[in-house]
């Protein structure tokens, strides 16, 4: 009797810390997309009870008498990942002084409409000391959680993707500067030419708007469980998998809008595909970033940009822009919208040079963090690292170091999952191709088949495995870069006729 009781008293606990994770997730929903631009530094101070509230909750004492008598108990895989996490989180709150979490909670939730307003105006100094802040908390925070002989970054990088540290990614983008650097050259130097002039135009934001909520229920999106909104940078959130909420924008290049939908639906098919058993508890979310972003990226690259993905749905965008894309053959918009061409922001970047921008974030993270490289600086360095590995060099810092949210957000150690999400979806694409007729279900239009394929391996199992797990479990091998780098050489190669 009494252990069912303890049991009761602990999921009244996690009930309790999930309803505060929620209302926080609604503050960050709606900053983005509705609320009145001078809320902010009032509800950061909502935002900031909300936070301590959850610290206190979740290093409460009885808490911990609680999860050892459940995790003495014989447990199911889902329970001893549900106590795992309780303990991890508690770890990582519970040294941290709760008069220091919430300023810094405060802090981050206000920093988002400084960064916002200082990328309007170009000015990078205007958000410097505030970046400076939130680094030094930053910093602190990680030396608190810091195991023994365990770096600073490598704690904030565990937050996202646990089992990649700096050694692991320092391979990892070792190997891409070393393939894919000299590899863009040749594409750039093949002279093939590829018009997509026609990708940028009068699409009114009205038929943008059809077609993204056409494209997001083609590739399974359930409007039944979620809604999709308009941001100034495209994200998704959910308050459980029957809440999930998507966000594009609508500008003059329809591609633009186009992909992010794709994008931002293979996040939320993740979140809406987690079993119900485990949504509204510490692992009802995806695996890690990295394996969230693999399958945005899966969605949008690999299904998106497929050929044959278009052969059903080519002549929906026709019919919504008859004077645009009318007379445009579905080989011409295909080849358009996989043109490699360097750019200076992350989130319109090609599928080739994509992972380049990434890497430009984390080698500036890491000096940020283990080398305390002068906030200063990163203006000039971001713009040389651009020259140096895409061949372009940012104007000013809105198209610089100022063009992302994330820093402003505190999220550090964040960046190179969005690199690691596209290799970890190469790897999904190669099992895929060996086990079923990948392409053949995309002309056919059956993009529900590759989607079960994706939930039985991957989305329904919410945060219960890891990533490599998951890849291991699904592909019968750890993690390999080799499969990122030999998708893109392939593909590229062909389009651009270049010699791998």
């Amino acid at each position: 009797m009494k252990e069912r009781e303890n049991q009761g008293r602990l999921e009244s606990y996690l009930e309790r810390a999930m309803a505060i994770k929620a209302a926080l997730t609604l503050f960050e929903w709606d900053n983005e997309t509705l609320a009145p631009q001078k809320a902010g530094a009032y509800t950061a101070r909502i935002q900031g009870a909300l936070s301590a509230a959850y610290q206190e909750l979740m290093t409460d004492s009885e808490l911990v008498d609680l999860l050892k008598e459940r995790e003495s108990q014989e447990l199911s895989e889902e329970e001893s990942a549900i106590v795992r996490e309780a303990w991890e989180e508690r770890r990582e709150l519970s040294c941290i002084p709760p008069k220091e979490y919430r300023a810094y909670q405060e802090l981050v939730s206000e920093s988002a409409r400084t960064w916002a307003d200082a990328k309007k105006k170009q000015d990078f100094d205007a958000f410097a000391p505030v970046l400076e802040k939130i680094i030094s908390y930053q910093k602190k925070f990680a030396g608190y959680q810091a195991r023994k002989g365990q770096r600073l970054y490598d704690v904030m990088l565990d937050h996202y993707e646990k089992g990649f540290s700096m050694e692991r990614l320092d391979e990892f983008f070792g190997i891409l500067k070393r393939e894919l650097v000299p590899f863009l050259q040749k594409v750039i130097q093949s002279g093939v030419d590829i018009p997509d002039d026609f990708l940028t135009g009068n699409y009114s934001e009205e038929k943008q708007r059809e077609l993204a909520e056409f494209l997001a229920n083609y590739v399974g999106f359930d409007f039944d469980r979620g809604v999709l909104a308009e941001s100034a940078h495209p994200f998704t959130t959910n308050l459980h998998n029957h809440d999930v909420r998507l966000t594009t924008h609508y500008k003059e290049r329809v591609d633009s809008s186009l992909f992010s939908v794709i994008h931002e639906s293979g996040h939320g098919i993740y979140e809406l595909g987690i079993g119900d058993q485990l949504t509204l508890t510490l692992v009802g979310q995806g695996a890690s970033m990295g394996m969230h972003e693999s399958q945005s990226r899966f969605f949008e690259n690999i299904i998106g940009r497929n050929e044959a993905f278009w052969i059903p749905v080519y002549g929906k965008l026709q019919e919504l822009f008859p004077q645009q894309l009318g007379k445009v053959d579905r080989e011409d918009f295909v080849r358009a919208v996989n043109k490699v061409q360097p750019g200076l922001i992350r989130t319109e970047a090609d599928e080739l040079t994509y992972s380049l921008h990434v890497m430009v974030r984390y080698e500036l993270e890491k000096m940020l963090i283990e080398d305390n490289l002068d906030v200063r600086k990163l203006p000039e360095m971001w713009a040389d690292k651009y020259e140096e590995y895409l061949g372009v060099r940012p104007e000013h810092p809105a198209e610089g170091v100022l063009q992302d949210i994330h820093w402003a957000q505190g999220s550090f150690g964040y960046f190179p999952s969005y690199a690691l999400g596209s290799a970890f979806a190469a790897q999904i694409y190669q099992f895929m191709r060996k086990n079923m007729d990948f392409e053949g279900l995309l002309r056919q239009g059956e993009v529900d088949v590759i989607r079960q394929v994706l939930n039985r391996h991957i989305h329904r199992f919410g945060k219960v495995r890891d990533s490599r797990r998951l890849l291991m479990d699904m592909t019968g091998e750890d993690f390999k870069s080799q499969y990122y780098v030999e998708y893109l050489k392939e593909k590229y190669g062909k389009l651009y006729g270049v010699e791998v």
